[in-house]
Formats: structure tokens, C-alpha cells, sequence
């Protein structure tokens, strides 16, 4: 199982809707609006890295008000 932090760029005034939406895909544990230089971010899981760049440029990228992603797996040391 792969983890990772998907932080999220927005347009303004877009960021509830952008996290809302993404709360309903599958693989995604949590999203939430937050401040800073990301609006969104996100948690979410997939059996392989693949499948976790599939989830990031086939679903999320795709939401309507996203300007900018950024994916950061989580790694056990």
C-alpha cells in the first residue's frame, strides 16, 4: 500500500469545492481546505505508485479550479 500528501493549488474562492469533490474519490482518506501557499491537501492510498499517479493525473488533475499539484508519498525510514 503507497501513502502519499497531495498538496493543491487553487483558484480562488475554489478551494471548498475542489476539496469536497475530491473527498468522494476513491483512495482518498482525507481532504481539507487549509492556509498557506497550498489551499487543498489531501491523503490518499493505492496499491502501487502507478496507481497513485494514475489517481493524481486522471481524477484530481482533472477537477474543475485546480491550478497546481503537488504529490508527496510518504516514505517509512
Amino acid at each position: 500500500m503507497v501513502q502519499a500528501y497531495i498538496l493543491i493549488q487553487t483558484e480562488v474562492g475554489k478551494a471548498s469545492s475542489v476539496a469536497d469533490t475530491i473527498s468522494k474519490f476513491s483512495g482518498v482518506i482525507q481532504a481539507e481546505d487549509v492556509t498557506g501557499p497550498y489551499d487543498v491537501i489531501v491523503r490518499a492510498q493505492s496499491e502501487s505508485v502507478d496507481e497513485l499517479g494514475r489517481m493524481v493525473v486522471a481524477k484530481i488533475q482533472g477537477v474543475d479550479g485546480i491550478t497546481r499539484t503537488l504529490t508527496c508519498p510518504v516514505v517509512h525510514l
